[in-house]
């Protein structure tokens, strides 16, 4: 008997575990519902909304397969003991995980467990991340060779008697917060298959240009960050897929192929560098509590500004774009990956913010948070890797920049509504009897900005700047860009480098 146990990988295409088991006989196909992991500071109700439509999803695709999925509710240890008791599981079967520090300590003691029960425990690379010592030189190659082998196919599975399928509750703890998300994307293998033909076949043409406004993003950004955080989709079938279709509109040789594959080629660019965020967590989980630079560990008090921090959250910061961006992130669950960009860094600087707070807010709030890209890139916004060019947005220029006239402000800030276009950005400019005429008194109707960003950012700046001077802060700094940082991208590459570009690749 072989147990196949699903984490974050909620398909059965390009399934290696589930591939492999299959060959050395009956498998049961697991799901553990685990109560300490919803009881974790980054989960939220909308991602066990998204998640348990994966589940439904998996469950009909693995019963059409001869055995449906299992669920048990219960921490992993203790689960995975009563079923090596019950039944006569000769190995368990999974993929590497690069999860949250609550997965790495419950995966060291599932570890612990089949040791001492004599159970092998086979678990697959799904992404291009690399578990133990590496060779950061080498890593893009061992990516491409990874995403460039033949895809896994379902196996046909027999039916195991005598073990209960188990229920989905509708929610994984009573204690989980109510999190509607009305605007929020169907989870499952459908909506992921439906999703990525539509990009590559329809809303992706002109992705290269559009991604950076919250406007057009929506539609033109692939949509697909959801399923590959949560494996209904593999990175290596999302990567392989949009090769195929880079290659046949090569051989159209149409003008209107040409800006479908400067389209794909800047997507590829993104799906690369997926890997190589997670890769810093892997190798590092502290990076998920801990500044990676620790010469800046000082800069920021970890116990937050309350009130700056629930004026950030809410979408009440004074700044339109700011707080639109927000209230729309709050709504759907999803957000480009400029505007995400925008959110950390307004909070980091601007607010003067420590990154943890504002970081655990985004995560809660995205449902395709993943946390081996979601902790470094916070950082990286945040200006504590000590190896990336500190980006400071400025909220009025990313106003005017992405949404000129207004529009996109107008539908999430709707107190700002009768504005006109000249006054949308930057409302606490507006006079007095104007701000009375249009009904929006600034301070009372919408608030003032929380700070004067301009003066804050300098301020930032300066104060991470120093930081960064001492010897011991470069001296720092060289390792860590020994240990994480890019190598000699190509020239196409290197117009999407983590330097150069937003917040990656989350949003795409």
């Amino acid at each position: 008997m072989q147990i196949v146990w699903f984490k974050r990988d909620l398909r059965v295409c390009d399934h290696e575990p589930l591939h492999r088991a299959a060959q050395c006989g009956p498998v049961i196909p697991l799901y553990i519902i685990e109560p300490g992991l919803w009881r974790q500071p980054d989960m939220s109700g909308r991602h066990w909304s998204f998640l348990r439509e994966c589940l439904i999803s998996l469950r009909e695709d693995l019963a059409r397969l001869g055995q449906t999925l299992v669920v048990r509710q219960g921490e992993a240890v203790p689960v995975l003991k009563s079923l090596c008791n019950q039944h006569p599981v000769a190995s368990v079967w999974s993929h590497q995980e690069t999860g949250n520090a609550w997965t790495y300590r419950r995966d060291r003691a599932v570890a612990r467990l089949l040791r001492h029960q004599g159970i092998p425990w086979h678990q697959a690379r799904q992404h291009g991340v690399v578990r133990g010592p590496f060779d950061r030189d080498g890593w893009s190659r061992q990516w491409e060779t990874l995403m460039g082998m033949p895809r896994f196919a379902p196996p046909r599975l027999p039916s195991v008697a005598g073990i209960a399928p188990g229920t989905l509750p509708t929610q994984p703890i009573a204690a989980l917060a109510r999190d509607p998300c009305p605007g929020r994307q169907p989870g499952g293998r459908q909506a992921a298959e439906q999703a990525l033909h539509s990009f590559l076949q329809q809303r992706g043409a002109r992705y290269h240009l559009e991604m950076s406004s919250p406007r057009t993003a929506s539609s033109s950004c692939s949509r697909l960050s959801a399923h590959l955080a949560w494996g209904t989709l593999s990175m290596r079938e999302t990567l392989q897929a949009t090769r195929q279709r880079r290659t046949e509109l090569k051989q159209r040789r149409q003008a209107p192929g040409d800006s479908w594959r400067r389209a794909l080629a800047a997507f590829e660019g993104r799906l690369h560098w997926h890997c190589h965020f997670m890769q810093k967590l892997e190798s590092e989980p502290r990076f998920e509590f801990e500044n990676m630079q620790r010469a800046t560990s000082d800069l920021r008090d970890p116990y937050c500004d309350r009130v700056r921090l629930r004026a950030w959250q809410t979408g009440n910061t004074g700044w339109p774009l700011v707080d639109a961006c927000m209230r729309n992130l709050v709504h759907t669950g999803w957000i480009n990956f400029r505007m995400r960009a925008m959110l950390m860094s307004v909070a980091s600087y601007q607010l003067w913010l420590h990154w943890r707070e504002p970081a655990l807010h985004l995560a809660r709030l995205f449902v395709d948070y993943e946390p081996g890209i979601h902790y470094p890139q916070a950082q990286m916004q945040s200006g504590t890797t000590g190896i990336n060019t500190l980006r400071i947005y400025n909220p009025v220029k990313q106003s005017l920049d992405q949404d000129s006239d207004g529009v996109f402000i107008r539908t999430w800030v709707p107190e700002l509504s009768r504005i006109d276009d000249a006054w949308i950005h930057t409302p606490w400019q507006m006079p007095a009897e104007m701000q009375r005429d249009r009904g929006v008194v600034i301070g009372r109707d919408y608030p003032a900005p929380l700070v004067d960003h301009e003066a804050a950012a300098r301020q930032a700046r300066q104060r991470i700047q120093q930081a960064r001077r001492s010897a011991d802060a470069r001296s720092e700094s060289r390792d860590i860009q020994a240990r994480h940082g890019s190598r000699k991208p190509t020239r196409r590459r290197r117009r999407h480098s983590p330097a150069q570009s937003d917040l990656s690749p989350d949003g795409t």
